[in-house]
Parts: structure tokens; C-alpha cells; sequence
């Protein structure tokens, strides 16, 4: 061992510390030990069949460097006896074992999978890895720092001291490892990183970290590997593209609080008591939460995260999120997580340089940076960042049974200039705007997520007419099975919002979204942007007097469930929420005392009943055929009427919207089949607050009289501000 060597080992700067720490032989059949323990008074080593004095250790350096020669055949079965000082007199006693002495545990496959950016699930190699190793039970970290010169895995079981425990670098890949025996679930650590200038860096949590603290505090916790969820026929159905798909959007975080202000948020196991439950009995077919990775902002609602591994330790340990989703599948409702591989923040102990190199971001902010956010921007050029935001999505699929992702901002992936004006951003090779990097990622995603979770769906936020982003890789898309349908939503938040009286200049703001409405698979996403940030509420978009406002809001929802496309609403609009979202704050449950806010929520629960019960209303909403329209020219009314139709003749419902405060009684309507259409649902029936002012017996005989170019019709009396809903009987 060298004066350098010594020095650096000392110092915590030696980038190889396996060649001089543990047993090395010395060339005569004995080892000589070497062992860095700081504040220790004696060190020994003794046998660890049968406790044997094998040999005392001498300090070498005061720092506490020791070093003695053993017997060569002793070399792998030694521990080590540490006299610790405590206090000025007392002495503790310690049999510990050497880290240094255990050769690696990554194994060479895996390490080629990991340089090659291809190991499927990287999440089962980085990070820390509980195990046993040549029978000892500890701890396996390993994390990747291609460009650090030295990196120590610190914790409660070595003070935080980044001498104690500096890790081997595995060539070829930029990992560096170490295993802890003694180390098991439930420790707090991080990595202490330091960089090729010799700068040490603010200790970064695990990026592949399973288990966090709860915030302000940021270490990684160890926690153990959950056993895949295997794969279900049931959820594979509930998640085809022709099944009923009504999304509840949920932020957890304050849907219900638990009035305790040190912590006011629900565990996992709560949750499931109350919000499966609530969402079951409402009818909707999926849950979906925003992000519930681990963040250190309440204020950016998960959209910031800092671990793409580890559930927010807000409710409770990792397993609680996947009784969670058990509990939600055993009630026949799926569960749908939120996830961005789009951006993540800038704190000092997440990713951002993470090895003192922009390794996980561009080194170019004009590529590495959204000026929009303060956040950084993936490097998707690079294999092992896109290796491990893959395997993320992997992960919450497969170890956590989710049925899907939800994948943010989407659009400001595909666009080198998003958000940036002239000369801020890169063009790609070929000098265009599109990120190909980026497209490859999404691509290279969607194809994993099919070939070894096919039971689950991917769902794009995608803001922009990007082609193909729900048509198959294998014929040029982006794969995903659903994209949320943004125009939809703003042109008719737009209409909704006038008033009554301006809404026949706006006609084409409820009809232009059927123009595009099958160039792909759509969700009309009533979210949670549409309700922050001065938006107001739903509810307080509305135009007019308090009867008014709920009547627009119940014939929007009807004309909402009426509309090719899956549905989805963000917790509170079921009831009408009177204020904009507050996510430090629990809902106003108390509204539903009132009946106009329990009115909202019955048509919520009767609208999801109908389309889950009729297959016209879900069957086709990928197919033009699925839907005709009756008469999309009624201006001067602000009338709109169509036909939904399922795979059977006699499976067709008749979708009417009057969108004035103005009842039109004897209004003719052309149906396709004489018969009797009968009322299935109205948005003006007084169960939810409305006036009643349909059609008497809620039911119409056909005549022979031609309307909108069929020879049999209808005439109706039209309620005001409703959607009604009629289905066919011979």
C-alpha cells in the first residue's frame, strides 16, 4: 500500500478502494488485512467458524486505517473484532464484517445488459438490493456514475460518512458497487458522489430507489423487491380498446384529508376504505392518479418527481400502494398512474448532475432545459437514461399490477422548440424541430410495455396534431392506446362558457371535434389543468343564474357522455365543486348536502351506468361508423342531435342536446327505424335538479313524417339546457 493509497483512503478519495482495503495477499501464503474504521480502539480479526483469534490490526494512519497479517487459508472466513471508544473510558464491542472482502454480486450478464442499455428491468440490479451473499444477509448497492471518480454509499449504519464505504466501479458500464452485509430493509442512505475534479457533491438520493422519506427529508430507504403481479384475463379485457373506459382523475393527496395537520395524508389502506369504494358506487371503470412517485414539492402534484421508482411516502410504505390496486381490481375497478419521464426538478439531490456531468440531462440547456417549468430535460439520446426510464414503466405495471400509464406532456417531448422562441433550441440532424430521440423513447416504450404487459394501456397528454400517436410502431405511430383528446376540451369549454344567447355564432365549437374524432383513439379528458391556475371550478365556468349554471353543467357532462371517445373527470366535478382545486385542501364534501351538488353527482353515477350497460355508447368509439349525426346545423336552437350506434342494428341510441334556456315543444327529429323511442336518460329530470319539462311519458311513436332525410321522425318536447338520451324499441 502506497503513501498515496493511504492518503487517499483516508481522505475519501480513492477510486479503487477494493485493491488496497479486505484481504491481498502478500506473496508468502498470508493476507494482509486492511480495514478504514474511523473512532475504533482495537481492531482484530477472528474466525468466523469458531471465533479463533486469527490476528491483531495495527493502526497505520490515525484517521483509521488498519492494517495485519493473517493466515492465507483463513482469508474468506474472517470477521472483524472492533473495540469502538465511547465516551473517555467505556468500550463497545463489535463482530462485524469486512465489506472489502466479498467479491462483486453484479453479475457479468447484467453488466452487460446495463452498458448496452438494454437490461429490461434495471430496477432489479441498481439500487439497493437486499440479499444474500456467500450466505451472509446485507444489502447490494449499486448505482450509475459513469464520470465520477468516487462514489460511497453513506447511512444510519455508517454516520453519513463517505470515507466508510466507497464502491467498486464495474468497468465497461459506469456502475459502481458495493455489498453491506448487516445491511437490511428499513435504512436510510444515499450516495456520496465525487466528481472527476475532485469535488464532492451534495449527497444524491437512489435514482432506482424503491422507498423514500417523507418529505422535506430525502433519503433512499432499502426496501425489498414486491414479487411481479402476474398477469390477469380480467383487467386485459377491462382495458380493451372496444370496453367501457370512464376515468375518475385523482390527486390523493386531496381528495379526503385526514384533519390531523402533522399528517394530513391518507395512507394507502384508507384510501382504499373510502375513495375505491366512492368511485365503484359512482360507476366509473378506472382510477386515475397523478403522479404518485416520490416528489419533494406538494405544489407540483407529482409532476416533479425525484424517485421514478418509489411511491410517495405521503400514504404509507411501498406495499400499501399495491394492496391498493389489489383492493381496486377485487371491486372491478382499474388503476391508471400518472407518469413523466418528460421532465424532473433541479434539487441537489435528485438527478440533476448527478455525477457532476449532465448524465441524466443535455449539457446544452437549449436542449436540457424547459424554460416553461425550471426543470430539466431528459437525455433520450442516451441508452441507460433511456434504459431506466423504461424500466420505470415497467415496473409500476408489473410490481405493482397498475393497468396503465398516463404519460405527461407528451407534446413537449416530441418538439425540439417547445415553448422556445427563435434560436433557443437545437434542431434535430436533419434541421427539423421533431426530437427523434425522443419519438424512439416513446416507441421503444409502447413495444415493452406490449410484449410483456399487453394487459396494460399507455395513454398520451399530446396537445398537437402529431400524427399517429395511437397508431401501432409497427405502422409508423407512437403506439399508445389512448390519447386525451385536448381540442375537444377547449373548444367546448369555450362554447359551455358563453352565454346562452352568443352560443348560435359558436355552432361549430361542439361539432369540429367530430371532423377529426377517429384519426385517433380519444379520451375527453375533464382534468385537473381545466381547474387550477384562476380557471375556476367547472361549476363556476357556467354562465348564468344558479339554475342555469347547473342545468349547462349537467346537458355539458350529457353531451360529454354522449360523444365518441373515453371519459374522463377530475375529482369534484362529479358534484359540482363551487371552488377552483386547492391541493393542499380537501374537497367540499359538505356541497353534497345540498341538492343541486348531490343532483351533479346522481347524473355522474347514471350517466356511467348507461355507458357501461350500452355497447353503442363505447363499442365504436374508434369507428365512424359508430356514430351519425342527425342534424349538426341547428344554429338558431343551438340544438345538436346524433345517433351512436353499437354492432348490432337494434343496439342504437338517439343523443338530442339543447344548449338554450328555451324549451322547444313538437321539435321534429328523423330517427332510422319506425318504432318507439323511448327516454333513457334526461339531464332535466328533477333526480338531478332539473325541471322536468320533457317529453310527456318520456316516450315518441315515429310517424311517417321525413325529417333530416329519413322517411320516419319523431317529435319531441326539449327540455332546457339537457341532453337526452333515447334508445330504439320496434
Amino acid at each position: 500500500m502506497t503513501a498515496e493509497d493511504l492518503a487517499a483512503v483516508c481522505a475519501g478519495r480513492h477510486g479503487d478502494p477494493f485493491a488496497v482495503l479486505g484481504p491481498h495477499g502478500d506473496g508468502q501464503g498470508n493476507c494482509v488485512l486492511r480495514a478504514f474504521l474511523p473512532g475504533a480502539a482495537r481492531v482484530s480479526a477472528v474466525s468466523a467458524d469458531d471465533g479463533a483469534h486469527l490476528g491483531e490490526l495495527r493502526l497505520r494512519d490515525p484517521a483509521g486505517l488498519y492494517e495485519g497479517v493473517i493466515p492465507g487459508e483463513q482469508a474468506e472466513s474472517y470477521r472483524l473484532r472492533v473495540e469502538w471508544r465511547s465516551g473517555e473510558t467505556d468500550v463497545v464491542t463489535d463482530l462485524i464484517e469486512d465489506p472489502y472482502r466479498f467479491p462483486p454480486s453484479l453479475g457479468e450478464v447484467d453488466v452487460w445488459l446495463l452498458a448496452e442499455g438494454t437490461h429490461l428491468r434495471p430496477y432489479e440490479v441498481l439500487g439497493a438490493q437486499p440479499m444474500d451473499h456467500l450466505g451472509v444477509a446485507g444489502t447490494r448497492f449499486a448505482v450509475w456514475a459513469p464520470d465520477a471518480s468516487r462514489v460511497s454509499v453513506v447511512g444510519d449504519f455508517n454516520h453519513w460518512d463517505g470515507r466508510r464505504f466507497p464502491m467498486r466501479l464495474r468497468q465497461g458500464c459506469g456502475v459502481w458497487e458495493i455489498f453491506l452485509p448487516g445491511v437490511g430493509a428499513g435504512a436510510r442512505y444515499k450516495f456520496e458522489i465525487r466528481a472527476r475534479d475532485g469535488t464532492v457533491l451534495p449527497q444524491k438520493a437512489d435514482p432506482c430507489a424503491r422507498r423514500a422519506e417523507l418529505r422535506p427529508a430525502t433519503a433512499s430507504i432499502v426496501a425489498d423487491l414486491l414479487p411481479v403481479v402476474p398477469p390477469d384475463e380480467a383487467r386485459r379485457r377491462a382495458n380493451a380498446q372496444d370496453a367501457p373506459f370512464s376515468i375518475y382523475e385523482v390527486h390523493v393527496g386531496s381528495w379526503r384529508r385526514s384533519g390531523d395537520a402533522q399528517q394530513p395524508f391518507l395512507d394507502w389502506d384508507a384510501l382504499a376504505e373510502t375513495l375505491i369504494p366512492y368511485a365503484v358506487d359512482l360507476g366509473f371503470t378506472h382510477l386515475e392518479l397523478l403522479p404518485v412517485s416520490e416528489h419533494p414539492f406538494d405544489g407540483s402534484w407529482g409532476y416533479q418527481p425525484t424517485g421514478l421508482y418509489a411511491p410517495t411516502a405521503r400514504h404509507g410504505a411501498p406495499d400499501g400502494l399495491r394492496r391498493f390496486i389489489a383492493r381496486a381490481h377485487a371491486a372491478g375497478l382499474g388503476v391508471i398512474l400518472d407518469w413523466v419521464p418528460a421532465h424532473f426538478p433541479t434539487d441537489a439531490h435528485g438527478l440533476a448532475r448527478f455525477d457532476g456531468t449532465a448524465l441524466y440531462e443535455h449539457a446544452d440547456p437549449r436542449e436540457g432545459a424547459h424554460p416553461d417549468w425550471g426543470t430539466l430535460i431528459y437525455n433520450f439520446g442516451r441508452r441507460e437514461v433511456r434504459n431506466f426510464l423504461a424500466g420505470s414503466g415497467l415496473y409500476w405495471l408489473e410490481r405493482f399490477g397498475a393497468d396503465g400509464l398516463r404519460v405527461d406532456a407528451v407534446a413537449s417531448m416530441l418538439y425540439r422548440d417547445y415553448s422556445r422562441r427563435e434560436g433557443e433550441w437545437v434542431p434535430n440532424v436533419h434541421g427539423g424541430r421533431e426530437n427523434l430521440e425522443a419519438i424512439a423513447f416513446l416507441r421503444e416504450v409502447n413495444t415493452i410495455v406490449g410484449a410483456h404487459r399487453p394487459q396494460a394501456v399507455t395513454i398520451a397528454e399530446e396537445s398537437t396534431a402529431f400524427p399517429g400517436v395511437t397508431r401501432p410502431v409497427h405502422a409508423g405511430g407512437l403506439g399508445f392506446h389512448h390519447k386525451w383528446n385536448m381540442g375537444w376540451m377547449n373548444d367546448t369549454l369555450r362554447y359551455i362558457a358563453r352565454d346562452p344567447v352568443h352560443r348560435r355564432w359558436h355552432h361549430d365549437e361542439m361539432t369540429f371535434g367530430l371532423v377529426y374524432a377517429f384519426s385517433e383513439h380519444f379520451t375527453l379528458p375533464i382534468s385537473h389543468d381545466e381547474v387550477v391556475h384562476g380557471k375556476g371550478s367547472l361549476l363556476g365556468r357556467m354562465p348564468g343564474d344558479e339554475w342555469q349554471r347547473f342545468a349547462n353543467l349537467r346537458a355539458y357532462l350529457g353531451f360529454m357522455f354522449g360523444h365518441p371517445g373515453r371519459k374522463l373527470l377530475f375529482m369534484g366535478c362529479e358534484f359540482a365543486q363551487r371552488r377552483e382545486w386547492d391541493h393542499d385542501a380537501s374537497l367540499d364534501w359538505q356541497l353534497l348536502e345540498h341538492p343541486a351538488h348531490a343532483g351533479v353527482q346522481r347524473l355522474v353515477r347514471d350517466l356511467n351506468g348507461l355507458y357501461r350497460r350500452r355497447g353503442a355508447l363505447h363499442q365504436r368509439d374508434d369507428d365512424p361508423d359508430g356514430f351519425e349525426w342527425v342534424d349538426a346545423g341547428a344554429r338558431e336552437q343551438s340544438v345538436y342531435t346524433f345517433l351512436r350506434h353499437g354492432r348490432t342494428e337494434a343496439d342504437v341510441l338517439l343523443v338530442v342536446c339543447n344548449l338554450t334556456p328555451t324549451v322547444h315543444p313538437g321539435y321534429r327529429i328523423g330517427v332510422p327505424h319506425a318504432g318507439v323511442w323511448r327516454e333513457v336518460l334526461n339531464t332535466d329530470s328533477r333526480h338531478y335538479g332539473g325541471s322536468d319539462a320533457g317529453t310527456p311519458l318520456g316516450e315518441a311513436q315515429t310517424g311517417s313524417i321525413a325529417a333530416h332525410g329519413r322517411a320516419h321522425s319523431i317529435a319531441l318536447t326539449l327540455p332546457p339546457l339537457a341532453t337526452v338520451f333515447l334508445e330504439w324499441r320496434p
